[in-house]
């Protein structure tokens, strides 16, 4: 009841003409970004972080949070007429959706899709609204050991689970991790990673480093590639009403993408790529018709985007109740968080209470406001395709820029954010995941306020991470997910070696 009792105030935040205005921005703006490929939530709200500093903290977190659903949204339009994922949650989408679209079905596709999502969207809502108050139950008997130890396995799951490999996981967090750390130490007042520039003794704005990592690495990436040519899109043919067929067909997806979707979203680097593949892999065995699927099976365009958006709420409940972020855009939303000095966790329900549960009731908002968007103006969004990708990442580029030097008016600002980006860019070209490094800059300093505050109070003795039991589980875990792959790997080789041998 105390839950329900938070998310009617929650309403009466949400339903306010002004954070009307700002979901609707959100949605609007999230649902043209997921289109554009390339572009995600993650890049899109980074861009929007020097923007948006002087806005109410609740109105800016509504609108990110319409941003994010309708990214998620949006994605679907482009993998289904054009074959190519606006976000690497919409990869399967693209599989069944793609072919629906080149028989005649496209229509079809792009409403099991849309209504998918919305019913995916409301019931992951629904779970975050009642789960996120019990996760800051647990989140209560955290001590700073156990805090150190969550980040620790946040750590170790980014850099094993978001990349092509571990190695290439842990550099990118020891890069996000010296970012992170450079500046002038809080308790000794000594520089650090500052190479004698007097401006780096500030630290770097994580603003300046997100932006650079993700909208400059990313148009500098576009910009080297030689492919940037006119893509076919496919005509939206067919009534978008579905048929009754086809209903049948997809209400059981939804719900089954729902379920494995939302669980994934919530755990340590679960992302939307495990789960959308997961949800397939489901309805392929459970379909009366496997030999349907890559030809465009519907249940192949339902159930992983229901998977997709519920993931999306899950990947909300660690952020908030916790303050800790399981994908690059909750990464990004933290940043945010830090950028109005709000610190997600407990005491953000306690003490932004109009915040965060205005923020929760904006997602059901936003929810009816995608619906209304995607189903009848899909012609709409289809068009935006035409614009040429040189003209988008120049603007981009232009928009990163204009945006940084807005922060503080400092040139260094900018040096620094093309350097950045140059390291974005090199990043993208041999495929080293951005995310870890985003997660290390941010978790870095925190993990080692943590740190230092547990040895303060256990008077400089380490055993204190090993005799708390919820602190010596979670370093197991971490140890786990860093050893289990690697053990994994060499068995593999082993056993592919044995024959040869």
């Amino acid at each position: 009841m105390e839950s329900f009792s938070a998310l009617m105030d929650g309403f009466a935040t949400a339903l306010t003409p002004i954070n009307l205005m700002w979901s609707l921005v959100g949605v609007t703006l999230g649902t043209l970004i997921g289109i554009l490929p390339g572009i995600g939530p993650a890049l899109t709200i980074a861009l929007l972080l020097p923007v948006t500093r002087t806005l109410d903290p609740t109105g800016a977190f509504i609108m990110f949070a319409g941003l994010y659903y309708g990214a998620m949204y949006g994605s679907s339009t482009t993998s289904i007429l054009l074959n190519t994922p606006g976000e690497s949650g919409s990869i399967i989408t693209a599989l069944e959706g793609n072919q629906m679209a080149r028989r005649g079905r496209g229509a079809a596709a792009l409403a099991t899709a849309a209504i998918g999502s919305f019913v995916a969207g409301t019931v992951g809502t629904l779970l975050l609204s009642f789960l996120a108050p019990v996760f800051v139950k647990l989140a209560i008997m955290f001590g700073p050991a156990e805090y150190f130890a969550l980040m620790v396995l946040a750590f170790a799951t980014v850099s094993t689970l978001l990349g092509a490999s571990m190695v290439r996981g842990i550099t990118s967090l020891m890069i996000g991790l010296a970012f992170g750390l450079a500046g002038t130490d809080i308790l000794t007042g000594q520089p650090r990673l500052v190479f004698g520039i007097p401006s780096m003794l500030r630290g770097i704005d994580t603003v300046v480093v997100a932006v650079g990592l993700f909208a400059v690495g990313e148009a500098l990436y576009m910009a080297s590639r030689r492919d940037l040519r006119e893509a076919v899109i496919l005509p939206i043919q067919g009534s978008l009403f579905m048929t009754r067929e086809e209903w049948r067909r997809s209400w059981k997806p939804w719900l089954r993408g729902t379920l494995i979707g939302f669980p994934f979203g919530a755990l340590p680097a679960g992302g939307t790529e495990i789960p959308t593949f997961l949800s397939y892999y489901v309805e392929k065995k459970l379909a009366k018709n496997p030999r349907e699927f890559g030809q465009g099976a519907i249940e192949g365009v339902a159930g992983p985007e229901a998977a997709n958006n519920a993931a999306v709420a899950g990947v909300l409940v660690p952020l908030l109740a916790l303050g800790l972020p399981t994908s690059a855009t909750a990464a990004i939303l933290l940043a945010a968080f830090e950028q109005y000095n709000l610190q997600p966790g407990p005491q953000l329900f306690t003490a932004s209470g109009s915040l965060v549960w205005g923020l929760i009731a904006s997602l059901y908002i936003g929810n009816v406001m995608l619906l209304v968007l995607n189903l009848p103006l899909a012609g709409l969004w289809v068009r935006l395709l035409s614009i040429p990708q040189p003209l988008l990442y120049g603007g981009i580029l232009v928009f990163s820029t204009l945006g940084v030097y807005s922060l503080s008016n400092s040139v260094f600002d900018l040096v620094l954010l093309f350097a950045v980006g140059v390291i974005g860019f090199l990043m993208r070209r041999y495929d080293f995941p951005v995310a870890p490094a985003i997660i290390g800059l941010i978790l870095g300093p925190m993990a080692e306020a943590q740190f230092r505050r547990a040895l303060t109070i256990s008077q400089g003795d380490p055993s204190v991470f090993v005799t708390h039991p919820l602190s010596l589980a979670l370093l197991v875990i971490a140890l786990l997910v860093l050893l289990v792959p690697a053990v994994i790997s060499l068995v593999r080789a082993r056993n592919a070696a044995a024959p040869l041998a």
